[in-house]
C-alpha cells in the first residue's frame, strides 16, 4: 500500500492485536478487510476479533505468518493486521466548541512513531477531547503510530493543520489557554494555574522542543521539574506526565 497522503492522517494499515480490537470495536470507520496468520495462540482477544469482524461483514484472510510479515510495516504485528479507510481529520475550530471544556493535545514537530503512538495512547487515557497535528515535517498515522497507540487512535478526535504556530493563535482567538511543555520553561508543570479552562496542552519536537514561532504563540511554558542529573525526559514520557497532572486537576481521571 502507499504512504499516508499529507492530506489525510493515515491510518490505513492497523497492527497489532489491540490496535485491530479497538478499529472494530469503534467501527467509526470501514475496515476492508483482517489478516491473521496461521497457526495462532488460541487467545481470547484474538477470537473476540474475529467474531466481531465477521459480525460486521468483514472478510478475514488465513495467511501464512511470513506473508503477513511481509505485508506488514512494523516489526511485531502480532499475527494480525487489518486494512481501513483512512482516519478523516475533525476541523480545528469543532475541536475548541466551548460548550465541550476542550482538552487538547498539539504536537509541534514530533518525528518518531513511537513516540506519537505513546502520546496518543495517554492523551486518551487522560480525556484529551482533540489532537491537532501539522501536515508537514511531523510523522502521521502511520501502522507504528497505530501499534503503540493500541487503539487510540480510533476515539481521538484529530485536526490537520498546516502549520501549529497558526492554529494556535486560532485556538486562542476560541476561548482556549495554549500551555506548552518545555525543559525550558518558566513554571513547573505541577504549578499549573490553567489546567481547568479549556486549553490545549504543545509538545515540541524531539530534541529541539518547542519552535520559536510555537513558544510565542503560548500563554505559559511549563517544565516538568527534574531532581535526577537527566536533564531532560523523552518527550512521550513528559507529555503523558503532563497530559495526567492536568487530567487529575480537571477531574477527569477515572482510575
Amino acid at each position: 500500500m502507499s504512504a499516508p497522503s499529507r492530506r489525510n492522517l493515515g491510518g490505513e494499515q492497523v497492527e497489532g492485536r489491540r490496535a485491530v480490537l479497538e478499529l472494530l470495536r469503534a467501527g467509526r470507520r470501514r475496515t476492508r478487510d483482517v489478516w491473521m496468520a496461521e497457526g495462532l495462540d488460541d487467545a481470547g482477544i484474538l477470537r473476540e476479533i474475529e467474531d466481531r469482524a465477521r459480525g460486521a461483514h468483514v472478510r478475514v484472510q488465513r495467511v501464512s505468518r511470513g506473508r503477513l510479515d511481509g505485508e506488514a510495516r512494523t516489526t511485531a504485528p502480532q499475527g494480525v493486521l487489518a486494512h481501513a479507510d483512512p482516519l478523516e481529520p475533525t476541523d480545528l475550530d469543532e475541536l475548541c466548541r466551548p460548550g465541550d471544556a476542550p482538552f487538547l493535545l498539539a504536537v509541534d514537530g514530533v518525528a518518531d512513531p513511537q513516540n506519537l503512538g505513546a502520546l496518543l495512547r495517554s492523551a486518551e487515557g487522560a480525556g484529551v477531547t482533540g489532537v491537532v497535528v501539522p501536515r508537514h515535517r511531523a510523522v502521521h498515522v502511520t501502522a507504528t503510530v497505530t501499534k503503540a497507540a493500541a487503539g487510540a487512535v480510533e476515539y481521538l478526535p484529530m485536526a490537520l493543520v498546516a502549520g501549529i504556530p497558526a492554529a494556535l493563535a486560532r485556538v486562542r482567538e476560541l476561548g482556549v489557554w495554549v500551555v506548552g511543555l518545555d525543559a525550558a520553561g518558566e513554571e513547573t508543570l505541577f504549578g499549573l494555574t490553567l489546567a481547568t479552562e479549556p486549553l490545549i496542552l504543545v509538545l515540541g519536537a524531539e530534541g529541539a522542543g518547542l519552535s520559536r514561532l510555537t513558544r510565542q504563540r503560548c500563554d505559559v511554558v511549563v517544565r516538568v521539574p527534574l531532581a535526577g542529573r537527566v536533564a531532560s525526559l523523552n518527550v512521550a514520557a513528559a507529555g503523558a506526565l503532563a497530559l495526567f497532572e492536568v487530567s487529575r486537576q480537571r477531574g477527569a481521571t477515572k482510575r
